[in-house]
């Protein structure tokens, strides 16, 4: 261990390796100190863990809880309005993500059903008739487009919307309030109004399933008398959250990090069968979905350290993605890469319970994409293209794409 790198005041996130590495401070502090303290913007006195074994470890270890109502977790952002936190945060019914056993075990185990492989793959026939629609009607629009708006975002909508049972119609109000609902620093007062309109929506629409089920996952739980009304709006709300965003993301960024690898895209294109490795690598390259908070419940030693009891500590999946002792030369996309192990769907029981939905997602929409827009391209310079520093899940805001040809 070496104490030659400064403690960060407050998390690095400039973007100044590249759009798709971690920033450089980050970069050093994982080289000298893998798992370091850090000071929070209110002066609390925390830690940062970058290191792959070392976030490994932490994801595993229940000691370190997800919870926020036992003790203060710290927050990195800086919402004006906001003031600093005195006291723990009241737990919101059904998000078990912020959850340990047993009530995480409870509600996690009333969905493990839902998403087996088993089921997912019986779905895949029909996520790709929903990514050939979409890619159907960017087809029959001029370019430039953008991506994200045409293609990335409505597919995993259309589909985490039939399997929840929420109407497609509704999208424009979800998509807005959860988009607002990730700005890192965002307004208090619209931060509150979009979880706010995002919550009466979805407890309008679960009390709706209560009194008429349907054939989608919302009536299963719903016809559960183990669940309130409460805690099925707010696994509702983490589900439907979670299974637009994250995938919009990764199929937006994706290709804008393929486009930016000509030869790496080339390859893919002379040989589909490498879809399974890319998708992977592209998981464990991009990592969106980064930085994820813990609250120490007892002294615990991680690599070399002591935390101490009361210490809100941060993971960076990402950094852990890039660490040089898990992936040789982790700042490189490289498509034949055997990425498995990667962190990008969360390690321990708090595990992506959709990463199988999402991985048949990226499949078939990377396939569909490149095989019906064979000279796809960005239509503006890639330094210009805007990216998702200010978000709680990264990506880019729009993504200009033309073509000169597209097969049907």
């Amino acid at each position: 261990m070496s104490q030659t790198v400064p403690i960060p005041h407050g998390l690095p996130t400039e973007r100044d390796a590249s759009p798709f590495d971690p920033p450089r401070e980050i970069t050093r502090l994982r080289e000298a100190r893998p798992v370091s303290p850090l000071v929070f913007p209110d002066g609390h006195e925390g830690w940062l863990v970058t290191g792959y074994d070392a976030v490994r470890q932490l994801m595993a270890d229940t000691r370190f809880s997800s919870r926020q109502d036992i003790g203060i977790v710290h927050a990195l952002d800086n919402i004006p309005g906001m003031p600093a936190a005195t006291e723990p945060s009241p737990q919101i019914p059904g998000l078990f993500i912020a959850m340990d056993p047993p009530d995480h075990t409870r509600l996690r185990r009333k969905l493990t059903g839902a998403f087996t492989v088993r089921r997912m793959r019986q779905l895949e026939e029909h996520i790709i008739d929903i990514v050939e629609r979409q890619l159907d009607e960017m087809a029959r629009l001029t370019p430039p487009v953008d991506l994200v708006k045409e293609f990335a975002l409505p597919v995993p909508s259309l589909v985490i919307c039939e399997l929840l049972g929420v109407p497609y119609a509704d999208r424009a109000t979800f998509q807005d309030n959860s988009a607002k609902f990730l700005v890192k620093n965002p307004d208090l007062d619209e931060k509150m109004a979009a979880y706010g309109a995002m919550t009466t929506y979805l407890a309008e629409l679960v009390m709706s399933k209560h009194a008429a089920p349907g054939e989608d996952i919302l009536s299963d739980l719903a016809r559960d008398d183990d669940l309130s009304i409460e805690e099925l709006t707010g696994v509702a709300f983490l589900l439907l959250l979670a299974g637009h965003e994250t995938t919009a993301n990764m199929l937006a960024l994706g290709t804008f990090a393929l486009l930016e690898h000509p030869e790496q895209l080339a390859e893919l294109r002379a040989d589909p069968d490498l879809l399974p490795d890319a998708v992977e690598e592209l998981l464990r390259y991009l990592s969106i979905a980064d930085i994820f908070y813990r609250y120490a419940t007892e002294d615990i030693e991680l690599g070399g350290e002591t935390i101490g009891k009361g210490s809100t500590v941060v993971v960076s999946l990402l950094a852990a993605n890039h660490d040089p002792k898990r992936f040789d030369h982790p700042d490189t996309l490289d498509l034949h890469r055997k990425a498995r192990g990667h962190l990008s769907f969360g390690h321990g029981i708090h595990t992506c319970l959709g990463q199988q939905l999402a991985r048949i997602e990226m499949r078939a929409g990377f396939e569909g994409l490149l095989r019906r827009f064979p000279t796809l391209q960005l239509a503006i310079p890639a330094d210009e293209v805007k990216l998702k520093t200010d978000m709680n899940i990264y990506g880019v805001h729009e993504l200009p794409v033309s073509w000169t040809e597209a097969a049907r």
